[in-house]
């Protein structure tokens, strides 16, 4: 994929994002592609992958993401960006909380045939748990 390529997949993707569909984030993803999370870990194939996405939208409906900026070389790409959500189902087994969650985020992937081949998804998920009243924190001192 060329430069112009990818920069219009990430506009496709971030528009898709914010719809929630769910389709058309799978169709991104190579059918033997993969997905490194951690939340999720090591996912491999597209409906293994579009389960992460069904599950993440039944626990925040109303998630969105936006992207601060992407860097490309070649067939490689990070975008790094802030999500956020309010927690309105079942989330890791546990009860919704009707807490909201802001994270940043990195996302890396590695580009074949003008899909996703490979994502590695980097993240704060505790501090994520901690916003959601999930995990409490013991004071350090």
């Amino acid at each position: 994929m060329t430069r112009d390529e990818i920069e219009q997949f990430f506009a496709k993707r971030n528009s898709a994002w914010n719809r929630h569909d769910i389709v058309a984030l799978t169709a991104d993803h190579c059918e033997d592609g993969e997905v490194d999370s951690p939340l999720w870990g090591h996912v491999r194939r597209r409906a293994a992958i579009q389960e992460i996405y069904e599950n993440w939208f039944s626990s925040f409906p109303d998630a969105q993401f936006s992207t601060e900026s992407i860097l490309i070389d070649g067939d490689r790409a990070v975008q790094l960006g802030k999500m956020m959500g309010i927690q309105k189902g079942f989330f890791c087994g546990l009860q919704p909380t009707g807490k909201r969650f802001t994270i940043n985020c990195a996302f890396l992937f590695l580009f074949a045939e003008s899909k996703i081949a490979y994502e590695k998804r980097i993240y704060d998920f505790t501090g994520m748990l901690l916003q959601l009243g999930l995990l409490q924190a013991k004071p350090a001192f």
